[in-house]
């Protein structure tokens, strides 16, 4: 499809998210057409105002339309350890610890295969950008495999190279043998920037920069990766006050909360974005907001791992920029956004009242908030100059049966639905549900492999 045009003909609703205002989600559109060209968005408005021929027409009766989601945090390669019986109800640090040795026996193939998989399934709940942060580089790995595997599924990627420095006989938390020499992580992140980042509007790839969190490297690696990643202009990105046990180590090794550590290294600002922060006081809240640092909401995660409710409502409020992340599949253990979007509806109402996160304002913090989020002004919104990436879901069956009456809040309220079709850069990736990218029996076989394999190298099986 790149090259050429495409026409959306005759969805039920169409939401453009194409506002700059926190309470407004731009027009809702009935009775929609959207026409690109070349990947990007030309048109968008009732069906019998736009073109009626394309090179390729979609007829989406039946269908409700929103810009393709944008996830702002995940581990694909947790995606191989799914379910693992002795970290299924252990916290954060415990569920690391049981889970690095059998990370140790990852490699280039179970990367690329972890990525390839990852993707596909958020490409079938409607996500067409993802980031991905990768912070163990075992047995040859490289962020190259990642990315590889972005090309060949289809994703929008963000791929974040992450390091781990500091490991156990120096009183971080991962073994010694999934850390890195701090020159060869830095060495390393020039190399990816400088062959895989293009800042060019609606770019397909794109690099930042992400250490693991304040328990796996040094501070002097977190100065220095800042002033790395400015003088290439890329993004920051790592774990902050995720829960608990987090907050105590900062306060015993740093003597410093999360706020006053990230401040310490440079680490705010637009270009920066932190993973959950979850136990952020009202101080780190402001700090966030007068900075304009970004955060990824990972609400099943958190949930996972008994982390805590993020005050979300209380971030909008301040006026921090919020994005979703599916986070790593073996702490969610999936990767659904929209789901994702819903849990994230539920949990700040759980925590607050009935409106104290509305569907739409949840199916913002998907799209535009998470474009926000990462930098981009290109994405996560249907509107004229923008990405044609676009999520279509079939409103037709059982799972939106009655929900005539708000279609777009039915996509949240309603069980998750997968997409119908999935869009990006005004190619199809999903046609009819179904994942047309990759043939999806290699890539379970593969990936059942990789998985298989270890098994057999941690002796579980």
């Amino acid at each position: 499809m790149n090259g050429s045009t495409l026409l959306l003909k005759n969805a039920d609703l169409l939401c453009t998210m194409a506002s700059s205002k926190a309470n407004s989600f731009g027009k809702e559109i009935t009775q929609a057409s959207l026409f690109a060209r070349n990947g990007i968005i030309e048109q968008v408005g009732k069906t019998y105002d736009l073109p009626k021929t394309a090179d390729h027409v979609i007829d989406l009766q039946g269908h409700v339309v929103i810009p393709g989601m944008v996830n702002t945090h995940h581990h694909m390669f947790q995606n191989l350890t799914r379910a693992v019986p002795s970290a299924q109800n252990a916290p954060l640090f415990g569920w690391l610890q049981t889970l690095y040795p059998i990370w140790c026996h990852l490699g280039p193939e179970h990367i690329y295969w972890s990525n390839a998989l990852g993707m596909a399934e958020l490409a079938l709940t409607g996500c067409t950008t993802s980031s991905d942060h990768l912070y163990l580089y075992p047995n040859g790995a490289r962020l190259d495999d990642s990315f590889a595997a972005a090309n060949d599924i289809g994703m929008r990627f963000h791929g974040t190279r992450g390091s781990m420095s500091i490991g156990e006989t120096q009183g971080g938390l991962p073994p010694d043998r999934l850390t890195e020499d701090e020159p060869a992580i830095l060495k390393d992140c020039q190399r990816v920037i400088e062959i895989y980042h293009n800042a060019e509007r609606h770019a397909m790839q794109r690099v930042a920069l992400a250490p693991c969190s304040p328990f796996s490297v040094s501070m002097d690696l977190m100065n220095e990766t800042a002033k790395m990643a400015r003088a290439f202009k890329v993004g920051l990105h790592t774990h902050l006050a995720e829960n608990v046990e987090d907050i105590d180590y900062s306060l015993t090794s740093f003597g410093m909360r999360p706020g006053e550590y990230i401040e310490a290294v440079g680490w705010v600002g637009q270009d920066v974005w932190h993973a959950h922060c979850v136990q952020l006081d009202r101080d780190e809240i402001d700090l966030f907001a007068r900075t304009n640092t970004g955060i990824a909401h990972c609400p099943c995660s958190n949930m996972r791992l008994a982390s805590g409710i993020a005050p979300i409502r209380e971030m909008l409020d301040a006026g921090i920029n919020i994005g979703l992340g599916v986070d790593g599949s073996a702490s969610n253990d999936s990767g659904h956004m929209l789901n994702e979007a819903r849990q994230a509806m539920l949990l700040q109402r759980v925590m607050k009242t009935g409106d104290a996160l509305t569907a739409r304002q949840s199916l913002a913090l998907a799209t535009r908030g998470g474009a926000a989020v990462l930098g981009r002004d290109d994405i996560g919104q249907l509107a004229p100059g923008f990405a044609a990436d676009i999520a279509a879901f079939d409103c037709r069956g059982i799972d939106f049966a009655g929900a005539a009456w708000d279609l777009l809040a039915g996509l949240l309220f309603c069980g998750s639905s997968k997409a119908n079709y999935t869009i990006i850069n005004g190619k199809i990736i999903v046609d009819q549900g179904q994942l047309v990218t990759m043939d999806m029996s290699k890539l379970l076989e593969n990936h059942h492999a990789m998985t298989a394999d270890l098994m057999r190298k941690a002796q579980w099986a």
